[in-house]
């Protein structure tokens, strides 16, 4: 696994403990914007 990669892997990691606590909380609009960001980071991966 090169760096960007992990890099990567590290960041969805964080995103989704994020997502897991919004959904604990039940902050929608947070859910929301994480949501947005990881999808983002996909939309990079498959360049």
């Amino acid at each position: 696994m090169n760096v960007a990669t992990t890099r990567t892997a590290l960041q969805v990691d964080d995103y989704l403990d994020l997502l897991n606590l919004a959904v604990k909380v039940g902050d929608l609009k947070w859910q929301k914007e994480i949501k947005s960001r990881l999808q983002y980071i996909l939309c990079l991966q498959t360049r």
